[in-house]
């Protein structure tokens, strides 16, 4: 089931960028600590008991915030 969450958010992610122009940037962490700290996010997500009925919304959303949380941004592409 994680493969299948991955796909799902890889692509929706995809999907997003293609169509908004944006990227995520923080203001003390390389481009790069990105995927180590979406990731762990995503774990996290996938953990909680609320999240786990299958909305692939809801747990992009769980995962958006907590990247937020860290400090991460969308930044409109000029």
């Amino acid at each position: 089931m994680r493969a299948w969450q991955i796909v799902v958010l890889s692509l929706t992610l995809g999907s997003l960028t293609a169509c908004g122009g944006g990227s995520w940037v923080h203001p003390n962490k390389p481009q790069d600590a990105f995927a180590v700290d979406y990731n762990q996010c995503s774990l996290d997500v996938a953990k909680d008991p609320k999240l786990q009925q299958g909305n692939s919304y809801m747990v992009l959303e769980a995962t958006e915030r907590c990247v937020m949380k860290r400090g991460w941004m969308i930044k409109e592409a000029e």
